[in-house]
């Protein structure tokens, strides 16, 4: 971006300092420690406020500041632009520069696969257009205007990944981005917690439609009755795809390895698509790129280059390699009980000269279905499958007792999310260089320590 302060105080009906109009803003940034040169400060009010830090900012080169009314400027030795809400600053200053690039804008959500549906539609009409995408998982009320507010000027569409954790989240990021497509990829368990039914997570999910600009399109799994039946209220276009043949793409022939995953698409049957993922439920993921892609009328050759070899975000099912050699399926961005069938189902399908070893954390924000949710895994785990199971967090305890009675002693383990370091010692005593092993759970349990470890 490029925009001189006068502007951006017009855009938020601030005041700028005669004097300081001219001054070039570059970049937009709410965190001190990584901002550039050039860059506009957002000093957020959260669990650390971002007013703190206002001389880090000036010290890692922000030219200008926002600053909360009700927040005392004192000393501050920074063109200041003063508004009443600093967050509500940053969206509406990401809404004027959305209208000023005016891009399309696709918006994707869905309880698994949203970020890797992100980067499969980024590269699909990445063949064709400037395109922008959000970076990692900066998908939530923050992340999204500073996701706008990263497009270069030449962006012609932009792709939006979009979190939810509670109701009227995806309302005011959908009415902030308004998007021209809107994807669900499927409705799971996950945050089940704070809605207490999959209906309800429907339609929570239901309301990435809110902003839907009345000529947009809505692409949805159609294998899903639950979106199904929302999607016949819409006025907009609907586009769906999955495995059923009541589908607008529909997926055949699946055919997966430890490197890839091929199909075809009925809608193009001469064609073989390809991805670098393992596992069959990424056809998915897949197939909703593709709508997207045939609606912005991107040729099919073009779409199946682009898909087999697109940029996947870090941590989503990605192989590395181990310190001893072994290969590791990692998966720890996130985890809930769909997600983890699904990982577990494709592991088990890898070849492998060695053992399988599955490393699981809690799956949180299942509230009080956490139990049996966890204990529910135990069917997509078997010892001739999966030859020792390390579980870690105090849900996965129960885990481990129903997998005591199936597995051979010494098989299976279980750790509190403060022993990693003996979790690691235990497994790096245990794996040996053909070994194969899964590395998945929830965020907060944070094994991404345990990978690292393993890779060193």
């Amino acid at each position: 971006m490029k925009m001189q302060l006068a502007e951006i105080a017009r855009a938020l009906g601030a005041e700028v300092k005669a004097g300081y109009e001219d001054i070039c803003i570059t970049s937009v940034s709410f965190d001190s420690r990584t901002l550039e040169a050039g860059a506009l400060f957002i000093p957020l009010v959260a669990g650390n406020d971002g007013h703190n830090f206002i001389q880090s900012a000036i010290k890692h080169g922000a030219v200008a500041t926002l600053w909360q009314a009700d927040h005392d400027l004192g000393q501050v030795d920074l063109p200041q632009l003063v508004v009443a809400d600093t967050l509500e600053a940053l969206q509406a200053l990401g809404r004027y520069y959305l209208d000023k690039i005016n891009p399309k804008v696709v918006a994707i959500t869905g309880s698994n696969g949203k970020t890797t549906t992100k980067d499969m539609v980024a590269a699909i009409l990445g063949s064709q257009f400037n395109v922008q995408k959000t970076h990692a998982n900066f998908n939530n009320q923050i992340g999204v205007p500073m996701t706008i507010l990263g497009m270069e000027p030449n962006t012609e569409i932009l792709v939006v990944e979009m979190g939810m954790d509670h109701f009227g989240e995806l309302d005011h990021l959908s009415r902030l981005a308004a998007p021209d497509v809107a994807v669900i990829t499927m409705i799971g368990e996950a945050h089940i917690e704070f809605f207490g039914s999959r209906d309800k997570i429907a339609d929570a999910k239901m309301e990435i439609t809110h902003g839907l600009k009345e000529d947009g399109t809505l692409v949805y799994n159609g294998d899903e009755p639950l979106l199904r039946t929302r999607a016949e209220d819409l006025k907009q276009l609907t586009v769906t795809f999955g495995r059923n043949d009541n589908n607008d793409l529909q997926a055949t022939n699946i055919v997966s390895d430890d490197t890839q995953t091929g199909f075809r698409v009925v809608s193009w049957p001469e064609e073989n698509f390809t991805i670098p993922m393992i596992g069959a439920y990424n056809v998915n993921n897949a197939l909703a790129a593709l709508a997207v892609g045939n609606l912005f009328h991107v040729p099919v050759e073009a779409m199946r280059k682009a898909l087999a070899a697109f940029d996947l975000t870090a941590n989503r099912t990605e192989w590395v390699k181990g310190a001893k050699g072994e290969r590791i399926l990692s998966d720890v961005y996130n985890s809930n009980p769909t997600a983890v069938k699904q990982v577990l189902q494709a592991f088990t399908k890898v070849e492998t000269a060695g053992k399988r070893i599955a490393v699981l954390g809690d799956m949180l924000e299942l509230g009080d279905q956490a139990e049996i949710m966890h204990t529910g895994l135990a069917a997509e785990i078997q010892p001739e499958e999966i030859a020792e199971v390390y579980l870690c967090g105090p849900i996965m305890a129960k885990l481990a007792q129903v997998l005591d009675e199936k597995y051979p002693a010494d098989k299976v383990h279980h750790y509190d999310t403060d022993a990693k370091a003996q979790l690691v010692a235990d497994l790096k005593a245990s794996i040996q260089p053909e070994d194969i092993v899964v590395i998945k759970g929830s965020h907060g349990i944070h094994l991404e320590e345990v990978l690292a470890a393993l890779q060193k």
